[in-house]
């Protein structure tokens, strides 16, 4: 759908298409690294591991609210997820400064 703004700017309405960053892929390599079943990952995101569960098997897509509650449940357990290309996006452990 187009809107025609204030300024008479063609625009699409609603938010901007931001591509996701967690893959099906990415989640179960993640998963992987950390040693977590699909149950350890629902129990420290909120998510259900019926969702993660199709989402991996890339049976739907998540919300942009579920994406971020399983991405941050990764970050709190020591993962950082870097983009390397313009495309390509990997985990690696999180570094923390020395002091």
């Amino acid at each position: 759908m187009i809107n025609i703004d204030q300024y008479g700017q063609l625009r699409p309405m609603g938010q901007p298409e931001n591509p996701k960053i967690l893959t099906p892929a990415l989640c179960r390599a993640a998963r992987g690294f950390l040693d977590w079943t699909q149950s350890d990952l629902a129990e420290q995101s909120g998510v259900s591991r019926s969702t993660i569960r199709d989402y991996e098997g890339s049976r739907h897509e998540v919300h942009r609210a579920t994406e971020a509650q399983l991405r941050q449940s990764f970050e709190r357990a020591g993962l950082t997820f870097m983009r390397s290309d313009a495309d390509t996006i990997g985990i690696c452990p999180s570094t923390k400064p020395s002091n």
